[in-house]
C-alpha cells in the first residue's frame, strides 16, 4: 500500500490555482510562440524560412545550454522565500517585457531586422529559462507527497492548457480587430500592429500571474541535512540517474512533436485546407474563424484531460498509462494525413481525441520529474530538484530547436513561398509537418516512457524509505 498523504502534505485550493497561474503565463507567450512565431516571420514580417530555421537552431541550443547552469543556480539559492519562488518575483517583469518586443518589429531593413529578431528571441529565451526552471522546479518541493505533487502537476497544466486556450481563441480575433479589421480581400489591414498590440495585452497579464504565484505559493522539501555544494557531483548524480535519462528523451521527442503540430497549424489551416479569415463562429462580440476554432478546441480537450488525470492515476500506473496515451496521440495525428482536407466537422472530432490523450500525459510526464528528484536523494543521497527540473527545461528547448529547425527547413526544401498559390510539392510538405513527422515523434516519446523504470510500486517505497530518513535527521524537539 502506499503511504497515506498526511495533511501537512496536502495543499490548500488556492495554492493549487496559485502554482496553476504560472504556468497559465507562461504559455500566454510560449503557446504563441509555438503557433505564430514562424508565421509572424514568414508572413506578417517578410523574413525569409531559410535564416528564421537558422536562428531558431542557434539560440535555442545556446539557451538550452544556460538551463542547467540556472538550475544550479537556483538549487544554491539561499532567500527568506525558499530557492525557486523568488525568481518569479525577480524575472517575471523581463519575461513580460521580452514577449512583448519579440513582436514589436520596428521598421528596419532585411539586415536589421534579423539582428533585432536575434537579440530579442535571445533575451526572450533566455528570461524565459530564468523564470521557467525555478517555477518547474517548484514541483518537486512544494509536496514531499507523489500523490499531492500529481495534483498539483494535474492543476498547473489545466493553467498551462487555459493559458494556450486562450492563445487559441483570442490571437487571431485580436490581431484582426486591433489590426484594423479585414479588408475586401479578407486580410487583416494592419497585421504588424495587431500582433504589436495583442502581446502587449499578453504581456500585463503574465506579470501579474507570475506575481500571483510566488504570493500564493510556498516550498516545503529541502535538501538532505548536512548535503554540501557540489557541481560536479550533483552532474555526475544526474547523468547516473536512468529514470531521468529516459524522460529527457522523452521530452525532447515530445516538445518536438507539439512544436512540429502547433508551428504548422496556421500554414496548414490556411494553405492546404484552404480556411480563409471570415469568421466561422460567433461568441458574442468575439468572431471566430475555424482555424482559431479548430486550435481552441484542441486546447480546451487538453484541459479536461489535464482534469481527468487524478482518476487516471488512481486506476493505472503513471509509466503504462503515459505510454498508452502517448501512443493515442500518435494515431490521431498521423490519422490527418488521411482524412479529406475539407471535413472541418472530422478534424475537429480527430484532434479533440488526440488532445484529451495528450492533457493528462504532459501533466504525468511532470509529476514523473518530481519522481526522478527522489530517486536520485534516494539512490546517492544528494537532492538537486533544480539541476532535474533544469535538465527538463533542456530538453523543451532542444525540443522545440529541432522543432524550429524543422518547420522551416521542410517548408523551403518543398518549395513554400508566403503568401501566394502553393504548389503540389509545398502543400504535401506542409501536410506531412503537420500530420506524420508529429505522429513519428510522438511514438518516440511513448518508446522512451516505456524504457522509464520506476514503477507504482517502485516509487511508494522511495517515498516511504525518503520519510524515514528525513525522521532520524530531523532536529530534535527539546
Amino acid at each position: 500500500m502506499p503511504p497515506k498523504t498526511t495533511p501537512e502534505e496536502s495543499l490548500p485550493t488556492r495554492e493549487y490555482i496559485g502554482y496553476a497561474l504560472g504556468d497559465t503565463a507562461s504559455n500566454l507567450f510560449f503557446q504563441t510562440f509555438g503557433i505564430f512565431l514562424t508565421y509572424f516571420y514568414t508572413d506578417v514580417w517578410g523574413l525569409a524560412p531559410a535564416v528564421i530555421s537558422t536562428m531558431f537552431l542557434t539560440i535555442r541550443l545556446f539557451d538550452a545550454a544556460a538551463d542547467p547552469l540556472i538550475g544550479m543556480m537556483a538549487d544554491r539559492t539561499q532567500t527568506r522565500w525558499g530557492k525557486f519562488r523568488p525568481y518569479l518575483l525577480w524575472f517575471a517583469v523581463p519575461y513580460g517585457l521580452g514577449g512583448y518586443m519579440l513582436f514589436a518589429s520596428p521598421d528596419l531593413s532585411a539586415d536589421g531586422k534579423l539582428t533585432y529578431a536575434y537579440l530579442t528571441y535571445g533575451f526572450m529565451m533566455l528570461a524565459y529559462s530564468f523564470i521557467n526552471v525555478p517555477y518547474s522546479s517548484m514541483l518537486g518541493v512544494i509536496s514531499p507527497s507523489p500523490r499531492t505533487r500529481t495534483v498539483a502537476s494535474s492543476f498547473r497544466f489545466v493553467g498551462a492548457f487555459g493559458g494556450g486556450l486562450a492563445v487559441s481563441l483570442l490571437v487571431r480575433p485580436f490581431v484582426q480587430t486591433l489590426g484594423g479589421g479585414l479588408n475586401e480581400a479578407g486580410k487583416v489591414v494592419n497585421e504588424l500592429k495587431g500582433f504589436q498590440t495583442t502581446m502587449a495585452i499578453f504581456a500585463i497579464a503574465s506579470i501579474a500571474l507570475f506575481l500571483i504565484s510566488f504570493a500564493t505559493t510556498e516550498e516545503r522539501v529541502t535538501p538532505p541535512a548536512g548535503q554540501k555544494s557540489d557541481a560536479v557531483a550533483d552532474s555526475k548524480d544526474l547523468l547516473r540517474n536512468i529514470p531521468w535519462m529516459m524522460l529527457l528523451f522523452g521530452a525532447i521527442f515530445s516538445l518536438t512533436f507539439i512544436g512540429l503540430r502547433n508551428g504548422t497549424a496556421i500554414y496548414y489551416f490556411k494553405y492546404v485546407a484552404g480556411y480563409d479569415n471570415q469568421p466561422w463562429l460567433t461568441l458574442g462580440s468575439l468572431k471566430l474563424d475555424r482555424t482559431s476554432v479548430f486550435l481552441a478546441s484542441g486546447m480546451l480537450f487538453q484541459m479536461l484531460g489535464a482534469l481527468c488525470l487524478s482518476f487516471f492515476a488512481r486506476i493505472a500506473d503513471k509509466r503504462i498509462l503515459s505510454v498508452i496515451l502517448t501512443l493515442c496521440t500518435a494515431v490521431g495525428y498521423g490519422a490527418f494525413y488521411f482524412i479529406p482536407k475539407d471535413h472541418f466537422g472530422l478534424q475537429l472530432a480527430l484532434n479533440a481525441m488526440a488532445a484529451f490523450c495528450l492533457g493528462p500525459t504532459s501533466a504525468l510526464v511532470w509529476a514523473m520529474y518530481a519522481d526522478v528528484a527522489d530517486y536520485g536523494e534516494w539512490k546517492f543521497g544528494r537532492r538537486s530538484t533544480g539541476l532535474v527540473y533544469a535538465a527538463s527545461l533542456f530538453a523543451i528547448k532542444t525540443g522545440t530547436a529541432v522543432a524550429g529547425l524543422l518547420i522551416p527547413m521542410l517548408l523551403a526544401w518543398y518549395g513554400y513561398k508566403a503568401n501566394v498559390q502553393q504548389t503540389e510539392s509545398s502543400l504535401l510538405g506542409i501536410a506531412l509537418t503537420f500530420s506524420v513527422a508529429p505522429a513519428i515523434f510522438a511514438g518516440l516519446k511513448a518508446l522512451m516512457l516505456w524504457l522509464y523504470p520506476l514503477s507504482k510500486a517502485k516509487v511508494n517505497q522511495i517515498e516511504a524509505d525518503l520519510k524515514a530518513r528525513r525522521a532520524v535527521s530531523a532536529p530534535k524537539q527539546a
